[in-house]
Order: C-alpha cells, then structure tokens, then sequence
C-alpha cells in the first residue's frame, strides 16, 4: 500500500499543494531524512493535519474516527503496550470479524502497523485519527487498564502479605503495588478531568470515587486492609504527618503529568473506619464557555470591566465551593497584568503560577494566616490585592481597611446570591458604613451541567416542569453514553449575577435598612439579572436540564 501511495501526489490533487511547495518540502526533507514527507508539510505549515488526513482518506479509502463515538475494547489495548502504542501512535480500538480494530496517525508507517499486527495476531483493519486526539484517547484507556492492572496487583498484596506494607511505602519503594495504585488513581482522574478524587474507607471496602463535571461517580472498590498504608503513601506525598490519623490533616504535592505540572490538595480525616481522603486537582485544565468574557454573557462582561476600571474598593466573587471562584478570580488578575501596577496575593494554596504576580501562601505553622499576610502585603505597595478567600472578620475587616486606603482588592465569600453578601459582611462584624464604603462589586456564581451533545435528546416537558418554564413547548436532557459516563451531562458552563453597589445601595447601607430593601431596589430598577434567569434561559436553550434548574432555583432568590 506504502508503495502505491505518494502522498505528495494526493495532497496536490486534492488541490492543497502546488507541484513547486511538494519540492520545496522534498528538500527540506532531505536535510532530515528521520520525517516522513507528512511530518514536514505539517512542522513548515504547509497544510493542516485535517487535510491530511482528509487526502489520506480519500486516497487509502479509510474512514476518519469520530472519538465522540466510539469505545475502546480495553481486552483489545491490553495486547499491545503502551510505550509501543505511543511511539507508532496506533491505538487498538478493538476486534471486527477476525481483524483488530486499528485507529493510527500514520496509515503509511508499514512497519509500526505490520509490528502491532504481529503482536494481536491477526490482519487488521484501519482507521484515520487526529493526533492529539487519538493520543488522549490512548492515555486514556491505558490509564483505564493501568488503574485495573493496580487494583489486582494491590488487592492481591493484602492475601500475599498480612498487614505491614508501610515499610515499602515509607521507604519510597516506586515498584510496591500502593505506589503504583495511588499513580493510577492520580492519572485516570487527570485523564477523566476530575475535580475530586474521594478515597472513602468502609468496614470491608475502600470506595474510590471520582467527580467530574459535579457529579460524583463510583470507580472502584479495593480491600479495606489497603486503608492504612493508602493514606501513608499519600501523606508522604502531602508533606504530612503519617504517625497521626485522630485529626484531620491538610497538604499538598506536585507531580508531572503528560508533561505540565499538576498541583494536587490534600484533606484527610479520621472515621469510623479509617481516613477518609479527598485529593483535588488545583491546576486541571477545564474548557471555559466564553472564556476571552471571564466565562460571562456579554452583559455581565460589561459590568465586571467596568468594576475592575475602578482605582480602588473590594470586589467579592461568592457561591458555594467547587463553584469556580478561583477560576474566575485568576482570569480577572490575568487581565491586570498588562496594567503598570503592582500585583500581590494571599493564598492558601496558591493554585496557579502567574507571571509578574508577587503570590505568598498561607503558612499556618509559622502564623502566616490571611490576616497577616494581607497586613504585610500592605507594606509592598500594591496596587491590586488577592485575598484567596475571607474566612473570618479579621480577615474581612482588613482587606476593607484595604480597600479604603487606595487599594482594589479581589477576594471571595461563600453566600447565595449577590445580594445576601451585604449580610454576611455584617455577620462578620465589619461595620456598615466600611462595608458601603469599600465594595464596589458582587459576583455571585454557580457551575451549571451541560447535557451531553453526543447523547442529547428531545422531550415532552411534564406539568412540574411547566410549572418552571410555561413557555417550554419541547425540552432537552442527554440519555446517557460512554463520553459522558452514562451520567447525560458533559461539561459545565458558569451562571452570574453582578451587582454594581451604586450610591442608592450605599445610602441603604450606611443606614442599616433590611436587606430586603436592597432587593426590591435592584429588582425594581433591573440592576441585576438573577441566576436563575440565566439557568432557564440555558434550559430553553437546551444546553441544560430542567433539573438543573430546579435544584439551582431551590438555592436562589
């Protein structure tokens, strides 16, 4: 097939290439003889790897895999080895009448194919794939296996050997089975773009539980005799003390994963059973629905810039935890930094690295809490100031001192909704007239569940949910599919409501009138969209449920 094939031949009828750039790449290929004519037409820019493949489509007669649709055979990709699978790029999809299922990035590599073919045992037939994309779906079934593989291996260390596995966890045995067990957990919620591994320890199980896009999903289970040296291997990780199991524990890592660094949290706490263990990914990539706007419809965009433009006062984002917060905190300081103006943070942990930021970490051992850091942040002349969070009225009384004295100050609450921040400031002891003279902003925030676009399906709505949406004549939710976990859901988008404190608000403020003549204010002048409003405006949309709705409707005004 190779010989019949010169893709330089394809790519020009196709019309992608003229005859004078195919020589031109010719050359440029002599002077590196290790690249396939291919790899040169893509490292110079000549054309794009969808061309590619689309004239190596054409030309072989081989169809381009959909990766949205389709399910690796985990009994297909345990034949091959991984280190093998990622040099040839070639992942083995699965079996169909005799043949293996191949999916590869170069269908012209004669040799990588004959040599996974020799390992199945058995002809093959190929599929075309995107290279980032057919490597993630590889790391991703092999991270599947891999995570079984331990699972056996660990399982089967607990009949092998009664009890005492701590020695080789403390000792730093690579090769122990916790070790590898605890590297597969790590990789296959990295993988599967978790937010939260749950590592729960019950009389006769270990529960290792997974949440992805909010929900949380059952993994695996694993023998309960695994908890002791599970959570000794972990907190040598953490930094943690792995003689002490009666209180509760905080710490962190940082590992290397597909090449970037990944900052891992760690709480333990002790139950009936054990330490229950929840690790959470810090610096996991997630895709942003309008990121360039914060993640914010156009509107709100408008009303966070023009909050941001001002020269000082402190600007609260709030919502419950794991609803984005330090996300949307980080994408505000990112759109600082072009700014001639000084930078500083408090965190606990610092999440994210970001370039001409001056961050500083919580150190609690040696009395650097939020308090006392942003009073030594005070003396570094900044101009902008992160708080990670305000845990406190000492904490809260401060940064509004700050944000009083020339400073704008960014930090976040845990409240409801945009509004009911003003009360808790108070619950905090901060007095009246500082809260109406220092916050300039509220963003109030939730994370919504998208349905799934490869399993999403039309219904007729029930009379409950037309209690919600009235003018709903049909509605969407996903019936569940191997790309999203069976769940229906796949990704998330972020919901806001912003209130801009105008001077009406302050005067109400100032005055200690009840909260709910703020609201009826804002209502009333249509200073504020509630979230609410935005989430069924998504459901009419169809990118969530009607359930969603309901369940955020329970929490908002």
């Amino acid at each position: 097939m190779a010989e019949q094939v010169r893709i330089g031949d394809v790519l020009v009828a196709e019309g992608y290439l003229s005859p004078a750039q195919v020589e031109e790449a010719l050359a440029l290929q002599k002077q590196d003889r290790s690249k396939r004519l291919g790899e040169i037409l893509l490292d110079y820019e000549y054309i794009t790897e969808e061309q590619l493949l689309v004239a190596l489509s054409k030309r072989l007669n081989l169809e381009i895999a959909d990766f949205t649709r389709i399910e690796v055979d985990l009994q297909a990709a345990a034949q091959v080895p991984k280190a093998l699978a990622v040099r040839y790029r070639i992942l083995p999809l699965g079996f169909k009448g005799g043949r293996a299922l191949l999916v590869v990035n170069d269908p012209l590599d004669v040799y990588g194919i004959e040599d996974i073919k020799a390992l199945m045992g058995m002809p093959a037939e190929l599929l075309l794939g995107k290279k980032e994309e057919l490597l993630k779906a590889l790391n991703k079934a092999y991270g599947e296996l891999d995570s079984r593989r331990a699972i056996e291996a660990a399982n089967m260390s607990v009949a092998q050997e009664e009890g005492d596995g701590d020695q080789d966890v403390a000792a730093g045995d690579d090769t122990a089975p916790i070790v590898n067990l605890i590297n597969s957990i790590i990789i296959k919620g990295y993988n599967d773009s978790a937010s939260d591994i749950h590592i729960d320890p019950f009389e006769k199980t270990i529960l290792i539980r997974y949440r992805i896009d909010g929900l949380l999903i059952d993994h695996m289970t694993l023998d309960s005799k695994l908890s002791q040296n599970l959570s000794a291997r972990i907190k040598i990780m953490a930094g943690m003390d792995i003689a002490e199991s009666r209180i509760p524990q905080d710490g962190h890592f940082k590992i290397r994963l597909q090449g970037a660094d990944v900052n891992i949290r760690v709480s333990t706490m002790p139950t009936v059973f054990g330490e229950t263990i929840v690790l959470r990914f810090l610096t996991q990539l997630v895709k942003i629905d309008h990121a360039a706007h914060f993640g914010m419809n156009q509107e709100n965009y408008r009303k966070i810039t023009r909050i941001l433009g001002k020269p000082h006062g402190i600007l609260l984002i709030t919502g419950p935890t794991g609803s984005g917060k330090t996300t949307t905190l980080y994408m505000l300081i990112e759109s600082l930094l072009d700014k001639p103006i000084n930078i500083c943070t408090i965190e606990d942990p610092v999440e994210k690295n970001i370039p001409k930021v001056n961050q500083m970490q919580v150190n609690l051992p040696a009395g650097l809490t939020f308090e006392t850091g942003l009073k030594a942040l005070l003396r570094q002349d900044p101009d902008v100031i992160l708080v990670g969070e305000i845990r406190d009225g000492r904490t809260a009384e401060t940064a509004v001192t700050a944000a009083v004295t020339g400073h704008l100050v960014l930090s976040t609450l845990h409240t409801n909704d945009a509004v009911s921040t003003i009360t808790r400031l108070m619950d905090l002891d901060v007095q009246a007239y500082m809260i109406a003279s220092s916050v300039v902003g509220v963003v109030a925030q939730r994370l919504v569940k998208k349905i799934c676009p490869h399993c999403r399906e039309a219904y007729t709505p029930s009379e409950e949910e037309l209690e919600f949406i009235p003018e709903a004549r049909s509605l969407w939710k996903g019936k569940g599919c191997h790309n999203c976990d069976y769940t229906g859901y796949r990704g998330r988008v972020a919901v806001h409501e912003i209130l801009e404190v105008d001077s009406a608000i302050r005067k109400m403020i100032s005055r200690k009138e009840p909260i709910e003549n703020i609201y009826d204010y804002v209502s009333r002048e249509g200073l504020l969209v509630p979230m609410g409003d935005s989430v069924k405006k998504l459901v009419l949309e169809g990118i969530t449920t009607s359930t969603e709705l309901m369940e955020h409707a329970s929490m908002i005004r």
